[in-house]
Formats: structure tokens, C-alpha cells, sequence
């Protein structure tokens, strides 16, 4: 597991089908000619989390003025997640991914240090993918404080 690799700035993002609390499922094929944001996260209702949703929660005028689209994805399920969603007044889709099939293929799954632990898991990683699929910016083992912030302005470049 420690050899995941993690996907590039200028590479294809991994296609992806998962299901939304929003019902039905979402693709990146059907987001093509958006900007997506991709943020892979632990799990719903911890402080971590929470706050990082809010965050981008907070952000969403901004995003829709640049035309991004956010999507959440953790290993919780739909129920789950609609809870999360309500509980913060969240706006945008969180996606079910329960094996970490998709975070595996964005190399946002690995070895990471939780507590002072080696352990295997969800490392919270961002994929800023353009308007035809390319992964134009990538922030790895995200720290939550400020992160929507430094998302805004990368977007800003693109």
C-alpha cells in the first residue's frame, strides 16, 4: 500500500462512478467541460472533516463564480453522508466510495501517520481537474486550516 502512486499535475484524471447523497451517481465523464474539484476526505461528522466541508460550503459563491463544481468523497455511505450534509447545511454532492476504489487510483490511500501511528488509509488529498479531464493541481495530505482558501486560488490561475 505504501507504493500508491499519487495522480500528477497533466495527467488524465481517473474516470469515476460513484453514488451521491444527492441520489443516483456521479461521473466525472458527465462533469466534462467543468471544473471539478475532487476532495477526498476521511470521515462525515469528525472535527477534521466538518470543518473542511464547511469551508468549502463557505467558498461555494466564489466557486460557482469561477464555475467549479465540488465533490466530497469518503469511504462512508449515502446515509451517511446525508446526515453530514444536513447536519452542516453542506451544498454540494458527497460521493460514496466504500472499498476506496477511486482513492486508490487517485493515490489518495496509503501509508499515513495517524496519532503518531504508521497505519493504511484515506490520506485527505485535492484534485483540481480542468474543463477536459486534466489534473491541473494537486494538494497532497491536506491540512484543513486555510485549505478552501489555497483551492480558490489555485483555481483563480487556471
Amino acid at each position: 500500500m505504501a507504493g500508491t502512486r499519487r495522480i500528477q499535475p497533466g495527467q488524465k484524471a481517473p474516470e469515476f462512478d460513484l453514488p451521491s447523497n444527492e441520489g443516483g451517481r456521479v461521473t466525472l465523464a458527465s462533469l466534462r467541460g467543468r471544473t471539478v474539484v475532487l476532495y477526498f476526505y476521511p470521515k462525515d461528522m469528525t472535527p477534521g472533516c466538518t470543518k473542511q466541508a464547511c469551508a468549502f460550503r463557505d467558498a461555494s459563491r466564489e466557486l460557482r463564480r469561477i464555475g467549479a463544481v465540488v465533490l466530497g468523497v469518503s469511504p462512508d455511505g449515502v446515509a451517511s453522508h446525508t446526515k453530514f450534509r444536513d447536519a452542516h447545511d453542506l451544498n454540494f454532492p458527497l460521493l460514496s466510495d466504500p472499498d476506496n476504489f477511486v482513492a486508490k487510483k487517485y493515490g489518495a490511500f496509503g501509508e499515513k501517520v495517524l496519532y503518531g501511528k504508521k497505519v493504511v488509509g484515506l490520506i485527505r488529498s485535492t484534485f483540481v481537474i480542468d474543463t477536459q479531464g486534466i489534473v491541473r493541481k494537486v494538494f497532497p495530505r491536506v491540512r484543513v486550516e486555510g485549505h478552501a482558501a489555497r483551492v480558490l486560488q489555485a483555481l483563480e490561475t487556471l
